[in-house]
């Protein structure tokens, strides 16, 4: 389980990290946020949602580890299940969506973003919520 642990802790912060990119750069049109048929944003994420983002991501990562015995992070462990059941909920809620523009049910197909949705981003969260599931239950 401590593999699994260390590389769902890795991942989260890599996405960490990805975020944090976007704080300071700016998100890639069409592809790193959903988009309307005609190509505009769905939204436009600031500075500092993906700050938080990128922070949340962070302290996933931590709650993983922390669960696995690997980093004592001074919680108790029931706590640390609870958060990690969260954190499996909250990507399995990513990976149905909201029904429009993002996850498995998305009714907006046709675009740069819903493509790498399609392949990336859904495929990973039903990955980052299993793992996570796997890890709490644990």
């Amino acid at each position: 389980m401590n593999v699994v642990a260390v590389t769902l802790a890795a991942v989260l912060s890599l996405i960490a990290l990805l975020h944090l990119y976007w704080s300071n750069r700016g998100v890639v049109p069409n592809v790193s946020v959903p988009s309307h048929a005609d190509g505009s944003p769905v939204i436009r994420p600031g500075r500092a949602a993906s700050l938080a983002v990128a922070l949340a991501l962070v302290l996933a990562a931590v709650i993983v580890l922390g669960r696995a015995g690997l980093w004592d992070v001074g919680l108790p462990s029931v706590l640390l299940r609870l958060g990690t059941w969260a954190i499996a909920a909250v990507f399995a809620a990513r990976t149905i969506g909201e029904f429009r523009y993002v996850g498995l049910f998305r009714r907006v197909r046709d675009t740069p973003f819903a493509r790498w949705d399609t392949w990336l981003f859904t495929p990973l969260c039903v990955g980052l919520a299993v793992a996570a599931a796997a890890i709490a239950a644990a």
